[in-house]
């Protein structure tokens, strides 16, 4: 978390109210010191102060925020990471404090940083556990050049699905968790996905049939786009960029849903590790 379908709600978000806005100040939070990735904190902010941003775009997990100049922002929230925006109305509050931090700013104990945009508003990026990172560079694909396909993009069609397959020996669950194999999925939507699909998510990637690869390929694709539908899944941390939780959790078939019966055919969730991972699945309905 957040994984693609959290990601774009908030590109979707930002998008209006940041485009076309200049980023006026930064501040990082000394408290923060491996946010900034490839250059000190101090030359982040005093690089970024002054550039316009152009362009919001996504690449799997990644923000890609494209600034005049030629340099591109880029922030990958992580598992605990949010952005959020706050317009210029609600800084009618107390200024900032001494070491930065302001009283309005959401979840003040874990805001990390803080940029002030030219029309009075500002982004605040809070974390809990300051796993989040980005970057400052005038070459993004140095930063996102191995990311796997889109799985909602027009290149990532039945086909290459079963190219991804074929070739990977590893369970499939942790091939559709492979950023390089397919860029923007993570736990969440690979075991909605593979329920949806019917598939064991311990079962060799390769030795899926061209049917089972193909219903997979659907199944991704619905569970992304009704997952988009709900503004993502907020289990614990996740936010939108306006502070919303997303509703798709309501909506889960097998993820944390251990011991309770599956909504199609009454068989206790199970709960295994797969690569390391929590996984769920229905022994009845995923074989």
């Amino acid at each position: 978390m957040p994984e693609l379908p959290e990601v774009e709600t908030i590109r979707r978000d930002l998008t209006p109210r940041i485009v076309g806005r200049t980023v006026v100040e930064a501040w990082v939070s000394p408290d923060a010191p491996r946010l900034v990735q490839s250059e000190t904190p101090e030359s982040f902010c005093r690089r970024l102060a002054g550039r316009a941003v152009e362009e919001l775009d996504r690449r799997g997990k990644y923000l890609l925020l494209r600034l005049d100049g030629g340099l591109t922002w880029i922030v990958h929230l992580r598992m605990t990471g949010g952005l959020i925006h706050l317009p210029a109305g609600r800084h009618d509050l107390p200024p900032p404090k001494a070491d930065g931090t302001r009283n309005d700013c959401p979840d003040e104990r874990y805001l990390r940083a803080r940029f002030r945009l030219d029309d009075g508003g500002e982004l605040c990026y809070v974390d809990l556990r300051k796993l989040g990172t980005m970057w400052l560079v005038a070459d993004e694909s140095s930063v996102v050049g191995k990311l796997g396909p889109e799985p909602l993009g027009e290149a990532f069609d039945p086909q290459e699905m079963r190219r991804l397959l074929a070739k990977r020996s590893a369970p499939v669950k942790s091939v559709l968790m492979d950023q390089h194999a397919v860029a923007g999925i993570g736990n969440i939507y690979a075991d909605e996905s593979l329920f949806e699909a019917g598939i064991r998510p311990t079962k060799a990637a390769r030795r899926l049939s061209r049917v089972a690869a193909e219903r997979l390929h659907w199944a991704i694709r619905k569970v992304l786009v009704e997952a988009l539908a709900d503004r993502g899944s907020s289990f614990r941390d996740y936010v939108d960029a306006e502070g919303e939780q997303g509703m798709y959790q309501l909506r889960v078939k097998v993820f944390r849903r251990t011991g309770e019966p599956c909504y199609v055919c009454g068989t206790a969730i199970k709960r295994i590790k797969v690569g390391g991972r929590s996984t769920h699945y229905c022994p009845k309905c995923q074989r």
